[in-house]
């Protein structure tokens, strides 16, 4: 289970990262006449880069949120793999 300061951490670190990646001398790197698969560079490496950080955080933010669900004894009458919200098949 990540503590919530990991997650914390690892969502500050990806944000780090995305400024980096969008930072004008990266930017300027991919800003050429080039074309990857019929797309210009810089506007692929931009849709690229920005569906890979909203994935990771995607990632990070489903994991926390699935260890939150899974067995918590602070919680009365809830079992480990019990789905709130549905009837009891008891």
């Amino acid at each position: 289970m990540l503590r919530p300061s990991r997650t914390r951490e690892l969502l500050i670190a990806l944000f780090l990262l995305g400024a980096l990646l969008f930072a004008p001398p990266l930017l300027i790197i991919f800003n050429t006449a080039t074309r990857i698969l019929g797309i210009p560079a810089l506007y692929f490496y931009l849709f690229v880069v920005w569906a890979a950080l909203i994935a990771l955080v995607a990632l990070v933010v489903e994991r926390q949120h699935a260890d939150d669900d899974e067995a918590d004894p602070d919680l009365p009458g809830r079992e480990p793999g019990q789905v709130t919200g549905e009837p009891n098949d008891a």
